[in-house]
């Protein structure tokens, strides 16, 4: 695998900090966050060359299934929660 690409981002702090919030609620540092949001912009406008890696996974690797068992048993996807309208606290 080719080398990272190092650079130097300047940003508005009041950028930096809504990026560093956004990155937090989907569990990414702010690169991951930068390089997502970058990705999918290059793929909207037509522009993410065809030998663009994969972006790479970091974190915990997933659990794997005992041998033999059901792989969805006792595992749910994070947004596979059921979504009854009522707040987390039960007030509205």
């Amino acid at each position: 695998m080719a080398e990272r690409k190092k650079i130097l981002l300047r940003l508005d702090p009041a950028v930096h900090d809504a990026l560093t919030r956004w990155a937090g609620d989907e569990l990414r540092s702010t690169n991951a966050q930068i390089e997502f949001l970058l990705r999918r912009a290059l793929s909207q406008a037509g522009r993410l060359p065809g030998t663009t890696g994969a972006m790479p996974r970091r974190g915990r690797p997933r659990k794997r299934p005992a041998e033999g068992a059901d792989a969805t048993e006792g595992e749910r996807a994070p947004d596979a929660e059921a979504d009854d309208g009522a707040s987390a606290d039960g007030e509205d």
